[in-house]
């Protein structure tokens, strides 16, 4: 009897496992505690001024609980600050967190560390504030500032950060799973990777592709490129999260059995499973195009963060698009207005997205609406608007427009800005008693309101540039028609390759329409002749590179050993052979049209060019439209297009840009039209008349 309860009672506790094995995500439990340290600005910081403040921002991923958070504050203050008198206080999405005197050291940076109470932090964003009075002059119930405030200082150093230990939730749903992907922690670990088989045709690797760019898009780290790797690599071993991308038949036989039993003729899949215990999200199908529609919808941010079940069965009516990319000529800056409190400077910033192939033109203007506290010192009291940190004018405040008051400027053409950019509002705010501020006075203050407004005329950059890229691969948000032609020899440098060109093309992207095929070496004309052309590869393993050599700027020598030299560079017939090269220019099969040569002796050194088109700070180091790159870092860039004398803007041009002025002159030529006709009119009816 005592036997048979035993059996009954393994029986029952093997079902009840099997019931939780299914609820989550098998090898994804939640791991073991962690800490992360986040830092809160790439360089020192200073607050000057008797009264100042700091805004710093840090992320909290969904999928982490949280245990445990410090603020970690290195900082160092002016030699001539009074301690007595001084305080800085530190504020957690707007709360109270903790007050403190400076210590003052001239010789060494001070730490403190501060506990922040689990219960004041959010999900997604949190605003930890830094407000300092650095006190130099002595003084009993107010604030005060010299005029040479420069005194009042404190240093806030790098080094600070926020430390969050936490344990990771379990994998519920591929929207979970799509959070964790491109994690905090498992992208700043590199334990996450897209995956194709060794060797994948087309369709899978434009699958990959969108995938990437929309993981990309969505990434915490934006240095930390998405991996593309060949299924099998020992890359693979340790890492956390995997995308698996495949044709059903190229699929490993042990992810085939985890799968739903599903007709992938006519359809694709995407399954959340388990392999060797890391978390696999599966995209497969029989038919290539539907693949590359699953593609698609990874692509498609927004749908992959509504997938809360482990399953979805894509088809041919499947909706996977996003919306139209369009580009706002009227941008709200602020949805409920901004409050600013506090004594003399005080700024507010705004991000403005603006595909990178467009640039601001004539016309464009900002309105700032505002009102502002009736307390302040009108002589010495003004707002100034900012664009990327470059002052475009200012206002002097006055009692009489206090309640509201506006101001509208026009964007400067000069500032040559494309791309995304920053508008700052600031204001200074001066009190009427000088140089020294009651502690109870009211509270200066200023409150931009939600109609203020950016009118933005836009044009295309088409010069083939890199300070223009990705211009003519990106166009308007979207992939332009892209052609990916690769080498007959892949390795994992070719897979970074890939990987590298798509993740920076994906931080731009802004929908999921546009096209990136790929095409063996061997590809003919008719393939290419109208897409916008990327080659990957060596002078002896892609005929593109080797056919069209001679157009080259860095050409390589008759054998293909190495590169030559040209009229900008000298180059050694040795170190020709270990420099990869990025070269940028006009299609050699259709005019408007651009290639766009990765090249190197070797896969290694082509992966080196690759890293400079695969990441921001790349790009930053490179201009004009051919770049050098060795493995010790020497990067050496060059401009060999000449450049066109620019063309002189006519009145009529001018006109036919500014849709306000081309309104009023048509409506203005049909009232001149209509006089002339009722002179005419009345003129014959005074000859009839008279006759």
């Amino acid at each position: 009897m005592i036997r048979r309860l035993i059996v009954i009672c393994i029986t029952c506790l093997s079902l009840i496992f099997v019931q939780l094995s299914q609820v989550t995500v098998a090898g994804a439990e939640a791991s073991d505690a962690q800490t992360y340290e986040m830092s809160l600005t790439s360089t020192n910081l200073f607050l000057s001024g008797a009264m100042t403040s700091k805004q710093l921002y840090f992320q909290v991923p969904d999928y982490w609980k949280v245990n445990d958070v410090k603020f970690n504050l290195d900082y160092k203050a002016s030699p001539l600050t009074l301690n007595d008198q001084s305080s800085v206080t530190l504020k957690i999405n707007g709360t109270y967190l903790h007050s403190f005197r400076p210590i003052i050291n001239e010789d060494q940076k001070q730490h403190l560390s501060v506990t922040i109470p689990t219960e004041l932090i959010v999900k997604g964003a949190n605003e930890l504030s830094i407000e300092g009075s650095i006190q130099t002059t002595n003084t009993n119930d107010e604030i005060c500032s010299r005029e040479d405030w420069q005194d009042n200082w404190l240093q806030i150093f790098s080094t600070s950060n926020v430390a969050v230990k936490h344990t990771n939730e379990a994998i519920r749903g591929i929207h979970n799973f799509n959070q964790y992907f491109t994690g905090l922690d498992i992208a700043n670990a590199n334990q996450n990777a897209v995956v194709v088989p060794e060797q994948s045709d087309a369709a899978e690797l434009e699958a990959a592709a969108y995938a990437i760019a929309g993981f990309a898009k969505s990434n915490s780290l934006e240095n930390k490129a998405i991996p593309l790797l060949p299924y099998g690599s020992y890359l693979l071993t340790g890492k956390k999260a995997i995308v698996l991308i495949a044709l059903y038949d190229h699929l490993p036989n042990d992810v085939k059995n985890l799968l739903d039993g599903q007709d992938l003729s006519q359809t694709a899949l995407i399954q959340l499973v388990s392999t060797d215990k890391q978390p696999t999200l599966v995209i497969t199908s029989q038919d290539a195009d539907l693949l590359v529609k699953a593609g698609r919808l990874v692509a498609n941010q927004a749908l992959m963060g509504q997938l809360i079940n482990n399953v979805k069965v894509i088809d041919k009516d499947t909706n996977v698009a996003t919306p139209t990319v369009e580009v706002n000529r009227n941008v709200v800056l602020t949805d409920n207005g901004d409050k600013l409190t506090g004594w003399r400077h005080q700024e507010k910033s705004y991000f403005v997205s603006l595909p990178a192939n467009r640039s601001i033109t004539e016309a464009s203007k900002i309105s700032v609406d505002f009102r502002y506290a009736q307390n302040l010192d009108f002589e010495r009291s003004m707002i100034t608007v900012l664009i990327n940190d470059t002052p475009i004018g200012s206002k002097k405040l006055t009692t009489e427009l206090a309640d509201g008051d506006n101001l509208t400027l026009s964007i400067p053409q000069n500032l040559n800005i494309s791309g995304n950019f920053s508008v700052k509002v600031a204001f200074d705010l001066e009190l009427k008693n000088g140089n020294c501020y009651r502690i109870d006075d009211q509270m200066p203050w200023a409150f931009i309101t939600k109609d203020t407004l950016l009118k933005l005329n836009t044009t295309e950059k088409t010069d083939l540039l890199f300070n223009n890229y990705p211009f003519p691969f990106i166009r308007d948000g979207n992939l332009n028609r892209v052609a990916v032609v690769l080498p007959t020899e892949r390795d994992q440098y070719t897979y970074q390759s890939i990987s590298n060109l798509f993740n920076l093309l994906g931080q731009y992207m802004e929908g999921n329409e546009g096209e990136a095929r790929f095409y063996e070496d061997k590809a003919v004309a008719s393939d290419l002749k109208d897409r916008n052309i990327v080659a990957i590869g060596t002078y002896k393993d892609n005929k593109l590179i080797r056919d069209y050599n001679n157009s080259f700027y860095f050409q390589y020598a008759t054998d293909g050993a190495g590169f030559q030299s040209n009229e900008k560079m000298s180059i050694d017939s040795d170190y020709g052979k270990r420099i990869g090269t990025l070269q940028l220019m006009q299609s050699p099969f259709e005019a408007g049209h651009a290639l766009l040569a990765i090249t190197g002796v070797s896969s290694e050194y082509y992966y080196l060019a690759s890293q400079l088109v695969g990441s921001h700070e790349g790009m930053w180091k490179i201009y004009g439209d051919g770049a050098t790159v060795d493995k010790d870092g020497t990067i050496q860039a060059y401009r060999f297009k000449k450049q066109a004398n620019p063309e002189e803007t006519t009145m009529l041009d001018k006109v036919i840009e500014r849709g306000d002025v081309l309104s009023f002159m048509v409506v203005a030529l049909l009232i001149l039209v209509l006089v002339l006709v009722s002179m005419v009119l009345m003129i014959r009816k005074y000859r009839k008349k008279r006759g």
